[in-house]
């Protein structure tokens, strides 16, 4: 996709090398924000918590996811702007591409494990703190310190109080109902916060980014195209709101996105063994935690700065008697005596037959691509599986039926 904005012209930006999509550009404000210790601190944060002792090349960081979904947010951006000149404007790109990239900013250590295992044994699970909300807090505090309020792009573009607002508010958006909730950009600029993180269909750049990576790692297969989606992306306006839209051939695609999706929690995030070391590591974090404070420091900006997966080399190398028993879980990971397995429960939970993933995505047919679409998924039995009351998966029929909104 082509660079036609100002920001990526070629004496502001600079250019990475990424494993999963090559060379890519990003304007000189980014790089200023990545050489920051707020985001270097993203190289000591694996990706994927404890499941590189299960598969040896997960190792990767939210450093390159965050760079790669800055890169992406760009280029989807640039792509809507392609075909709609008027809605998008060289700032909207630029605060896209920063949202992308502090998206992650508040990750604790070994990513999702701090904020989902760790902080609700130690804080209680009616504490609501999550790591969208500490990089909220973390760009706040980088902003404050690097002074980027009054960074001036280029004579045209200048981020303004209303930018960072805008750029908070897409880290993590809430969901959208009858009354506008953002002030960051007006409702005529809805889709905007449909890129880095969508939470009307779940489908977005971070997504598209982690999928690629993370497949990418662990050796595994990914289906899904999102060039694909960039190619065939275009802004509609669906219920009095522009919303990102699809051609509807490309159904089958997005059906791809969410059994990747699937299959990478099933066979990596959920393996019995990465749950197993999570839950170690955990452990050790709890026993350490009245001595290492670390749950003290999502307050605190600056301590929650040095805070990352080195927490767990500074356990493990420790010699002191007050950290004796979480080094011992430590060292026991690393020697392979990990917990015992005794059993599990099966929760069962009813699940509607109609469910659809794609429900809440909209798209367009190639002769009306200004008119938006809600695809319906309907399942057919066929006549003698009733009768039976029985039903399989060989006899199910899908059939899918676009409906035009007004």
């Amino acid at each position: 996709i082509a660079t036609d904005c100002l920001c990526c012209e070629a004496h502001s930006v600079e250019v990475f090398h990424d494993p999963v999509h090559g060379q890519i550009e990003l304007p000189q404000l980014l790089v200023k924000i990545i050489d920051t210790p707020q985001f270097q601190r993203l190289r000591s944060i694996k990706q994927l918590g404890g499941a590189s002792f299960v598969y040896p090349g997960g190792d990767h960081t939210r450093f390159e996811h965050s760079i790669g979904v800055a890169y992406l947010a760009g280029e989807l951006a640039k792509a809507l702007r392609s075909r709609h000149p008027k809605l998008i404007d060289d700032k909207d790109i630029l605060c896209v591409q920063i949202a992308g990239l502090c998206h992650d900013l508040g990750h604790g250590p070994f990513s999702h494990l701090f904020d989902q295992m760790f902080i609700p044994r130690v804080l209680g699970r009616q504490n609501q703190w999550e790591h969208e909300k500490a990089s909220q807090e973390l760009f706040d505090h980088l902003v404050k310190e690097y002074k980027l309020e009054d960074e001036i792009i280029d004579e045209k573009i200048r981020l303004e109080k209303e930018d960072l607002t805008f750029i908070k508010e897409m880290i993590n958006p809430t969901k959208v109902q009858d009354k506008w909730p953002f002030e960051g950009r007006g409702e005529e600029k809805s889709f905007l916060y449909e890129i880095v993180s969508n939470k009307l269909s779940g489908i977005d750049v971070d997504k598209f980014d982690y999928l690629e990576r993370d497949c990418l790692h662990m050796g595994l297969k990914n289906t899904f195209d999102f060039r694909r989606f960039f190619l065939f992306a275009r802004v509609c306006k669906v219920d009095g709101r522009n919303h990102i839209c699809l051609r509807e051939t490309e159904v089958g695609n997005l059906y791809d996105l969410f059994y990747s999706r699937y299959s990478l929690h099933r066979r990596v995030c959920q393996h019995r063994v990465t749950q197993n070391v999570n839950l170690m590591i955990t452990d050790a974090f709890v026993k350490a935690d009245p001595i290492l404070n670390l749950s003290g420091a999502i307050s605190i900006m600056e301590e929650y700065t040095n805070l990352t997966d080195e927490v767990f080399e500074k356990i493990l190398h420790s010699t002191g008697p007050d950290l004796q028993e979480a080094r011992e879980i430590l060292r026991n990971i690393h020697k392979r005596k990990l917990y015992k397995f005794v059993g599990e429960a099966k929760v069962y939970k009813t699940l509607n037959p109609n469910f659809d993933p794609v429900r809440n995505v909209f798209f367009y047919r190639k002769d009306a691509p200004e008119t938006g679409l809600r695809i319906l998924r309907i399942l057919r039995i066929r006549q003698d599986q009733v009768k039976k009351n029985t039903m399989s998966l060989k006899n199910v029929c899908c059939q899918y039926i676009s409906k035009h909104l007004t």
